[in-house]
């Protein structure tokens, strides 16, 4: 009942209740993004929901204009601290998960949840294995049990995976509840922010 039902209830209750929100920190970065060097200020990220339908993800841009795409060797997006491409105050909205406010839009049209598994490119879908791709069996969320319980990008991304299917598979109104309230110590302590640059994990161009 509750994922069927109650949970789009909620989803478009937190959505309609954090629009505010999402106003004022338009209203705020949205000049200092253009201003930094003349780009637009969202990127518009496609990203592969529920049952592997692709969708539009909203975001402000972090990153410089005409950037290139970066993976790790396991195919996963990189994010490293000290990323090359992140504008000056893109560095700061995503320490601050900031550049994410514009996803509750995407909440409000239903490609996503408040919480879920967070979603990944169309690539990244063709290297999941074994049961991974079962993460595609809810709506992708702003936050996520492997974001506040995994380490966010800290975590290897198949260990994220693996997180994400567990929650899948025991996902409760209890569970998003806490999920839901571990996202601000989460995102207010700047835990696992970015991926953690080791020996052997430089980053590739993508295809």
């Amino acid at each position: 009942m509750y994922r069927r039902f109650f949970k789009r209830a909620c989803d478009i209750i937190i959505g309609l209740a954090a629009l505010p929100f999402v106003g004022l920190t338009l209203v705020v970065l949205a000049p200092l993004i253009h201003r930094e060097d003349k780009g637009p200020i969202f990127y518009n990220a496609p990203r592969v929901g529920r049952s592997g339908k692709e969708f539009t993800m909203y975001k402000l841009r972090s990153m410089k204009v005409g950037s290139p795409d970066l993976t790790m060797p396991d195919g996963s997006t990189y994010n490293g601290a000290y990323d090359p491409r992140m504008t000056r105050i893109g560095a700061f909205m995503r320490k601050a998960s900031l550049d994410e406010m514009p996803q509750f839009i995407n909440v409000l049209k239903g490609d996503m949840s408040v919480v879920g598994p967070r979603p990944d490119l169309k690539r990244e879908t063709e290297l999941y294995c074994g049961d991974e791709a079962d993460k595609l069996l809810v709506k992708p969320g702003i936050t996520g049990y492997a974001a506040v319980y995994g380490g966010r990008n800290a975590c290897e991304w198949h260990d994220r995976l693996a997180l994400d299917v567990f929650y899948v598979r025991h996902l409760t109104f209890l569970l998003d509840l806490r999920i839901f309230f571990k996202t601000f110590s989460t995102v207010f302590g700047q835990k696992g922010v970015f991926i953690e640059d080791e020996e052997g994990t430089e980053p590739r161009t993508g295809s």
